[in-house]
């Protein structure tokens, strides 16, 4: 079975909106059901769990009936950081989940997954026990020396920008999370799952990427996601 996670738990304060980013109405859709209609097209998603942020459980509910999303099977509530929200997702697939089972894990703020990566994270984690969605990195990155100079750069050849979807064995996820929580290990900061798995000790398998999986951050990436929508219609409509 091929679970997906979509974490939906933070706050978005960001985006400086009365109400969480995820739930923010673009053309009479909210965001969040951009992403769930990704997951719920692919064949190979068999059933989908919501991380949601708290108080907002039956407005999900609702809205996964509005849109006909069966395969919202269950939803949890987010924590105080992501790597919380992420654990609460993977602590409640127990009982659920079989050891052997896929979980994808994206972010509810990243409402254009293409079905081809998709596929190809559940391949990736298929062969070789996880994947991670990757693309090149094209800009050349500087170590500074102080606050105004560098003397040391890093190949760009040897970097990856990582993000979500992230594909892992739940035997594995489940194991890790433990593990990360009672000893403190790849869980403060901007520590997401795979940075975790690092810290870990895992090794992690590249999936393939697309430019367009922008995440939803701030106003601009709002006003980038609505580019991206019309210029969809335009090309259905020639």
């Amino acid at each position: 079975m091929n679970v997906a996670v979509i974490i939906a738990g933070g706050s978005g304060q960001r985006m400086g909106q009365d109400i969480p980013k995820q739930f923010i109405n673009v053309y009479d859709k909210p965001v969040l059901i951009y992403t769930l209609e990704g997951f719920q097209r692919h064949p190979q998603i068999d059933a989908i769990e919501v991380v949601c942020i708290e108080g907002w459980h039956d407005v999900v509910r609702a809205y996964a009936r509005q849109f006909n999303l069966t395969k919202v099977q269950w939803i949890v509530s987010g924590g105080e950081s992501c790597q919380e929200s992420i654990r609460n997702g993977v602590y409640g697939l127990e009982g659920r989940c079989s050891p052997g089972d896929t979980v994808i894990i994206h972010d509810g703020i990243r409402p254009l997954v293409d079905a081809t990566v998709l596929s190809d994270v559940i391949i990736k984690c298929e062969k070789y026990g996880n994947a991670v969605t990757s693309m090149p990195y094209n800009e050349q990155i500087f170590v500074m020396d102080d606050e105004v100079s560098t003397v040391e750069y890093i190949p760009r050849e040897k970097l990856r920008r990582v993000s979500t979807p992230q594909a892992y064995k739940y035997e594995k996820l489940r194991w890790a999370y433990h593990e990360a929580f009672e000893k403190k290990i790849g869980i403060y900061g901007s520590s997401y799952t795979n940075t975790m798995m690092v810290e870990l000790g895992e090794r992690l398998y590249f999936a393939a990427g697309s430019e367009k999986n922008i995440k939803l951050t701030t106003k601009d990436d709002l006003e980038m996601f609505k580019a991206c929508l019309r210029a969809d219609q335009s090309g259905w409509l020639k």
